[in-house]
């Protein structure tokens, strides 16, 4: 972060509620949207105290607020890609899901707009016959356009994997507490540990609707702790393909993971062997 700001080139895709558009602390000039016809849903609240405009705009503060705002403020200088999934509701109570079937069908959207990256923090309805093999030919689709794929693994504190946290291009993230120990309330797994990362995801501050900042812990903020290292680090390395990207985060790739905790997220470290990697390129 005290490199860059990020480049507005790289396109973080925000699957997630719709965002107050009106949060003075938002990086608006970074935002783009997409309106699907078939529910004419946009990316701006019409319900700002509903579940999902706290959750969008939570988590679009931990990406795209601006510097020296409350929030973590990651990548103000990328360009956010906003697609709602999750409906709006009257009850304060209610909690944003979406069925496999819909997020399938975002996640094309936004990788067939530009993103780079795409950042999923949802809870999955049962869906029709089928859709879990939407939802893989989805993640099939990203991967062959090099969009990488970052998903929260859930806060059931449960073991087991999701046909979200399943699929071989997912980097899953779970929550971990100040100490960097995993969070009691996040989800963990063989996927989860083999492929996937720690990152904050307790007493985060970030952007509420109307102007109020407000704290949360969980997996949804610590999915964009990762999406927004990764679009950094993108910025850095312009020309750097997903694969590379993808490597970076997961560097102890390089010996078969077998603990269901993920190793933590360690962005400095990414950056150096990009950096290594790409002084060898321009070597060679």
């Amino acid at each position: 972060m005290e490199r860059t700001a990020g480049r507005r080139e790289i396109v973080i895709g925000l699957v997630d509620g719709p965002i107050d558009m009106g949060n003075a602390n938002l990086t608006t000039e970074a935002v783009r949207e997409i309106a699907t016809q078939a529910t004419g849903r946009t990316g701006a609240c019409s319900l700002p105290r509903s579940n999902s405009c706290r959750h969008g705009t939570f988590v679009a503060g931990i990406l795209a607020a601006k510097r020296g705002s409350d929030a973590p403020a990651i990548c103000p200088g990328c360009t956010l890609l906003l697609r709602p999934i999750f409906t709006e509701e009257q009850s304060p109570d209610s909690t944003p899901a979406t069925t496999a079937r819909d997020l399938a069908e975002a996640i094309t959207e936004v990788v067939r707009a530009g993103a780079n990256v795409v950042n999923l923090s949802c809870q999955l309805l049962r869906g029709s016959a089928g859709a879990d093999r939407d939802l893989d030919d989805a993640f099939d689709y990203a991967a062959s356009r090099g969009a990488l794929c970052i998903a929260a693994a859930g806060n059931e504190g449960s073991l087991g994997s999701s046909a979200i946290t399943r699929h071989q291009w997912v980097i899953p993230v779970a929550a971990c507490d100040r100490a960097g120990r995993p969070a009691e309330t996040s989800n963990l797994g063989h996927s989860i540990g083999r492929r996937g990362l720690l990152a904050p995801g307790e007493g985060i501050r970030s952007l509420g609707p109307e102007n109020e900042d407000f704290s949360v812990g969980g997996t949804s903020a610590a999915a964009a702790f990762v999406a927004g290292a990764a679009a950094l680090m993108w910025s850095e390395f312009p020309n750097a393909i997903a694969a590379d990207i993808w490597q970076a985060l997961n560097l102890s790739q390089v010996l078969r993971r077998t603990s269901i905790v993920p190793p933590l997220l360690n962005a400095w470290r990414s950056y150096q062997w990009l950096l290594s990697v790409s002084s060898r390129s321009q070597t060679s």
